[in-house]
């Protein structure tokens, strides 16, 4: 992915730690809050464009 464009990655917390398993659970405000990073990059990259 690197050589055909930009990427990064949006961390957001699970509750206990626990990740890639069926117990993983991310509270709503975190989830939330991982969204709007992804919203605003988005509108950042948007304005750039104009």
């Amino acid at each position: 992915m690197a050589s055909v464009c930009p990427a990064g990655m949006i961390f957001v917390p699970c509750v206990d730690g626990i990740s890639h398993n069926v117990k993983e659970h991310s509270a709503a405000k975190d989830l939330i809050a991982g969204a709007n990073v992804l919203l605003q990059v988005v509108l950042q990259r948007a304005q750039r464009m104009d």
